[in-house]
């Protein structure tokens, strides 16, 4: 059995409403670790303990932390998760809740990567939290999820930071004969290293993560992501990070639901000039949750945001 549940996808009456088109949303907000992450993850630490590891180690600004950690309860294998300074003291109590050993590490998630790299012992597998085909293959099952209950969209709009979720949506769509989704791609400003790759056509490294939507905070987009652009319809959309936190609380009081800035991103997207979402008629959102947010972090950070 996956580690992963399959999620709701259901129709937003208050979207669909909003803006006169039919909105879908895929919950991943109500996975077992919060989010959409465990998909992959959990493929990834399945394979890994069928490999013979003993340990798993990774590196991440929260989520993935959190789902590495929550993988590794539900399969008895230890954990190690590298976060750096920036990350939540919620979420490193949400990685500390599920088990697993946390070390603070560096003020990037870069410097917390090349950490854990550095600590892998010989019985120990690395969990990746964006870059690697065994976890987009278990991204891409939302996909098969939402093909088998149809009807199939017009568009799909996510979120990205480092490009994991992205592949798996793409390879998703491909794998259920549905190349011709165009994909809406939603940034925050200072989080936005995708949009600029795919604009310059080739990998780009942000010097800094300047947005509060700390979970789309990779400085640089896996090869793969960008590589995808070249063979698949990718509209990017950068959005304010006021515009992130307000859909964020919008979508609270519509659905009850509470999701990350990084999510209201996606969310904040269907508001935005986009000539994809224009021409649609069908919009499906993956609804990508995170687990860092509260409710009264997102008032102050609405408060902040004016």
């Amino acid at each position: 059995m996956p580690l992963h549940i399959q999620t709701p996808y259901i129709r937003s009456q208050a979207a669909s409403r909003r803006l006169g088109k039919d909105v879908l949303l895929k919950i991943e907000a109500m996975q077992p670790s919060g989010s959409f992450k465990l998909r992959g993850v959990g493929a990834v630490c399945d394979a890994r303990r069928a490999a013979g590891a003993r340990r798993f180690v990774s590196s991440s600004g929260g989520n993935a932390g959190i789902a590495v950690a929550y993988a590794g309860r539900e399969l008895g294998v230890p954990v190690l998760v590298v976060v750096p300074e920036s990350t939540s003291a919620r979420a490193r109590d949400l990685i500390r809740l599920e088990g697993a050993e946390l070390i603070v590490h560096g003020a990037s998630w870069a410097e917390a990567n090349t950490f854990a790299q550095s600590v892998i012992g010989a019985h120990d597998a690395f969990v990746h939290p964006f870059d690697d085909p065994v976890l987009w293959r278990g991204h891409a099952t939302m996909i098969d999820e939402m093909a088998a209950a149809g009807p199939k969209p017009d568009a799909v709009v996510l979120a990205v930071g480092g490009g994991g979720l992205l592949c798996g949506v793409l390879e998703g769509l491909a794998r259920n004969g549905w190349r011709d989704v165009p994909v809406v791609a939603a940034e925050t400003q200072g989080a936005d290293c995708y949009a600029r790759s795919v604009a310059q056509g080739r990998p780009f490294e942000l010097p800094g993560i300047t947005s509060i939507a700390t979970s789309l905070g990779a400085k640089r987009p896996c090869d793969a992501a960008v590589e995808w652009a070249t063979r698949h319809a990718v509209d990017n959309v950068v959005v304010s990070d006021a515009a992130a936190v307000a859909a964020s609380l919008r979508f609270l009081d519509e659905h009850r639901i509470l999701v990350e800035p990084a999510c209201g991103a996606a969310l904040a997207a269907l508001d935005a000039a986009s000539p994809v979402l224009a021409a649609a008629s069908r919009i499906a959102v993956i609804v990508c949750g995170g687990v860092t947010a509260t409710v009264e972090h997102l008032q102050a950070l609405s408060s902040r945001a004016r």
